[in-house]
């Protein structure tokens, strides 16, 4: 009775990937509702500027450590199960910060929120077990750019959210989305028997845990403190030592948190490193053109929007995903899934052109979001896809983790070297010159390019002839039956 009901749930794959949907979108939301609303929070909880900063900070230091440990102990353990713990972590972040009047009650409910950042790699996973073939390249480029059209519509809710409700609901919005996740991913979720068996090197996490720690608080706190100053070049350093360590841990180990052998893949590293220059680029946009267009056109650009119409500025960005995201899969099915990321990496740089060429039109704006939303839809999609070909079905939750968090690193080092650009020279009154938005946007451009470059050194993939079959299997056949030998090329 039970394995014809859990079968049954299998074959209402579609039910699955909702839920799914929903508690990444949730997530996502969470990670950039509060960019917009920071000003206004500084005012209610009558905190610093400085001080406000950290309610981003911590989120990102807790997603950081918390993805890949979650999404290891989901491939052996359960991924439904540890969804289902994320998910319930992510209702009492929530809440916690939905009640909270004062800065410390805030700060521990974003550290809660942050371990939600686990929902992606094991929503990979489970789309990768539960899912027809044929069906898993689109659903998991479809949940990759729910990361990217989530950030979108955070930006472009906040607006309306502060002016007719308050930072509370902030909060409470997401929480409903969670808890009705929760409650559906216990009903609908079949429990997959993909297991990645045995002992877990928690040495490796805590080393794990330190250097990105170490790394993304200095990466976070270089444009306050300084990109020079005493506090971050130690950061970077022990950032440096505590990555050593860890690599020498999990090397040593007999049951790795994450195989080093797996992470030296050339298409995993190479897409890795893809990862992070898009991170860059995507969280740069987010950061810059906020602040450029609610800038009074007085200074010599700008236009003077308020928070919510910023907002509006940025809402091609999510359509340009929301367009392509349905796509991918059939892209990937038809050409692989390295060109369209070769693609998405141009479409984003030719973004930051179209911003340094036409940043006195308000049209040149809404062009390049699109453009932008188009060229990072397709990249999410392909380098998860890239990934999870790449690597043995129970090693998908840390795979897909650890590619999370490269994104998120490159995202913190985005947001923060446009953010010293654009402050690089301003006038008398603190309000930065146009000069430093331009070089911001050209840097992006430089960097996104680069992306494409690396892309394009990503091995293609070919399968061996099966000796009992005498005949070519597909390249997806083998990634998921495991019935030939992948190669590189």
């Amino acid at each position: 009775m039970t394995d014809t009901f859990t079968e049954q749930r299998r074959a209402h794959y579609a039910l699955t990937f909702a839920v799914l949907g929903v508690s990444a979108l949730a997530y996502s939301l969470l990670q950039s509702l509060l960019l917009p609303a920071l000003p206004a929070l500084e005012h209610d909880l009558h905190i610093t500027q400085a001080d406000a900063t950290w309610l981003l900070t911590v989120y990102l230091l807790s997603a950081a450590v918390a993805t890949p440990i979650l999404g290891r102990l989901g491939d052996a353990h359960g991924k439904k199960k540890f969804l289902c713990i994320v998910l319930a972590i992510l209702v009492v972040g929530c809440t916690i910060s939905a009640l909270a009047t004062g800065l410390s009650v805030m700060l521990i409910g974003r550290v809660f929120q942050g371990a939600g950042g686990a929902v992606f790699p094991l929503a990979f996973g489970i789309i990768r077990d539960e899912f027809p073939r044929e069906r898993v390249a689109t659903g998991v480029g479809l949940i990759s750019a729910i990361f990217g059209i989530g950030a979108g519509l955070g930006l472009v809710l906040a607006g309306p959210i502060l002016a007719h409700l308050s930072y509370h609901w902030l909060f409470w919005i997401p929480m409903v989305m969670v808890t009705v996740s929760l409650g559906a991913s216990l009903v609908v979720i079949p429990e997959s028997s993909v297991r990645n068996l045995g002992g877990i090197n928690w040495a490796g996490g805590m080393f794990l845990s330190g250097w990105l720690v170490a790394l993304l608080l200095g990466v976070s706190e270089a444009p306050t403190w300084g990109w020079g100053s005493s506090k971050v070049l130690g950061l970077f350093a022990l950032a440096v030592v505590l990555a050593a360590l860890w690599a020498r841990s999990e090397t040593r180990s007999a049951t790795p948190l994450v195989d080093m052998k797996m992470m030296r893949i050339p298409t995993v590293w190479r897409t890795n490193g893809t990862a992070a220059l898009f991170g860059f680029g995507m969280f740069s946009i987010m950061v810059t053109v906020p602040a450029f267009v609610e800038t009074p056109s007085r200074f010599g650009y700008g236009f003077g929007a308020s928070t919510t119409q910023a907002g509006l500025y940025l809402l091609p960005l999510t359509a340009g995903m929301m367009l392509v995201a349905p796509l991918t899969g059939r892209i990937a099915g038809a050409v692989g899934s390295k060109p369209p990321l070769v693609a998405g990496g141009l479409f984003t740089a030719a973004a930051y052109v179209v911003l340094a060429l036409t940043h006195t039109h308000s049209w040149g704006i809404f062009i390049a979001t699109g453009l932008a939303g188009i060229g990072i839809g397709l990249a999410f999609a392909s380098m998860t896809n890239l990934v999870v070909e790449s690597v043995s079905p129970e090693q998908t939750g840390i795979a897909t983790g650890m590619n999370t968090n490269v994104r998120n690193i490159g995202g913190a080092l985005g947001s923060g070297i446009a953010t010293s650009l654009v402050v690089s020279s301003t006038f008398a009154n603190g309000v930065p010159e146009l000069h430093g938005y331009l070089v911001a946007f050209i840097v992006c451009a430089i960097t996104l390019v680069f992306a494409s470059a690396i892309a394009l050194t990503i091995p293609g993939r070919r399968p061996l002839v099966d000796p009992e079959d005498h005949g070519a299997l597909s390249s997806e056949a083998e990634v998921f039956t495991g019935a030939a030998i992948m190669r590189d090329e």
